[in-house]
């Protein structure tokens, strides 16, 4: 009696013939068309890289302007105003680059003939960016010795973004701290008495 085969199911032999090999595809011929849209995808693809790389460039330059907004913002006019009320009388405040690489860039420099102070502006306030400028002031202080320089150097930190532990961290360190408050600035003395870089005594 014939044995029926359930439904939806084959018997092994309908599949596949049992000892056969696997029939190899043969190998598709490469044209000439092949290999010039192979080169029209390299190219977009390097298109896509440089639209990518133009873009990031665009976006640097955007965060520039942003940050020196943001410098131009808190070494306003009127910032040399606001430490007189702690005795000090500054008629200017420059910008500096002192031997890029060997000593500092300076954001700001509030300046008179015996006393200058030096200010490094941040968008958010991190210890990190207070130790670096602590070793900055040393390397104006090593500048100043080399040319001469006799004026009394102090450290202030700029930003508009703080917390009390970071704030706090750089007062204790006997630096100034510059921050927004409402359309003007704010400027805290230090602890006890600002940090002082003096000039070498070595002629």
């Amino acid at each position: 009696m014939p044995v029926k085969t359930p439904a939806g199911k084959t018997t092994k032999n309908a599949q596949q013939t049992k000892g056969s090999k696997p029939v190899k595809k043969p190998a598709k011929k490469v044209t000439w068309d092949d290999v010039e849209a192979g080169f029209k995808e390299l190219e977009k693809s390097q298109d896509e890289v440089w639209a990518a790389i133009r873009e990031a460039q665009k976006n640097i330059g955007g965060l520039n302007n942003t940050l020196g907004s943001i410098v131009e913002c808190l070494l306003t006019p009127s910032l040399p105003q606001k430490f007189k009320k702690f005795g000090y009388s500054f008629n200017r405040i420059a910008s500096y680059s002192y031997a890029a690489g060997v000593y500092a860039q300076i954001d700001g420099m509030l300046e008179n003939g015996e006393q200058a102070i030096a200010v490094e502006v941040k968008t958010k306030l991190r210890v990190s960016d207070i130790d670096n400028h602590l070793l900055r002031m040393e390397k104006i202080q090593k500048y100043a010795n080399e040319n001469g320089d006799k004026r009394q150097f102090m450290g202030a930190m700029a930003a508009f973004i703080t917390d009390e532990a970071t704030k706090n961290y750089a007062l204790k360190k006997g630096l100034f701290v510059i921050e927004p408050s409402g359309e003007d600035v704010k400027v805290t003395k230090p602890v006890t008495e600002p940090r002082i870089w003096r000039p070498s005594t070595q002629s």
